[in-house]
This record gives structure tokens, C-alpha cells and sequence, in this order.
């Protein structure tokens, strides 16, 4: 019998948040997940915005590759 492990090098996640510090939040809470299957943080990209009724939006996405 043949046991092989294959691990992630490459993942790359998706957040959303009504506010800054709650997508923050919802990001460092991932950072911590992955560490532990051996996953840093590559690059982080964001965008803010704003609807008809001022309410802001606030997205990111981050890429987690293989330590």
C-alpha cells in the first residue's frame, strides 16, 4: 500500500466585510488557518466601495502560497 501526501502550494481566498476592521478580522483569523498546513501570506489586494446610499463595501483577496 502506497500512502503519497500531496500539499497545497497555491491558494488563493476571497473576503467580504461591511467595515474595515471586521474584513481584518475575517483575514488574520484565515493567515492563522493556513499556517498551520504551511500556507504564508503572498500578496493582498483590496478594494472599498461605495453604494447609492453611502453604506461603504469593503473586499480582498489574498494569496496564500507554499513556505
Amino acid at each position: 500500500m502506497n500512502f503519497q501526501l500531496d500539499f497545497i502550494e497555491d491558494k488563493v481566498e476571497f473576503f467580504e466585510a461591511d467595515n474595515l476592521k471586521t474584513l481584518q478580522k475575517k483575514i488574520e483569523s484565515q493567515i492563522d488557518e493556513n499556517r498551520a498546513i504551511m500556507l504564508s501570506v503572498h500578496s493582498v489586494s483590496h478594494q472599498m466601495h461605495v453604494n447609492e446610499n453611502g453604506q461603504t463595501y469593503f473586499t480582498a483577496v489574498v494569496h496564500f502560497k507554499k513556505k
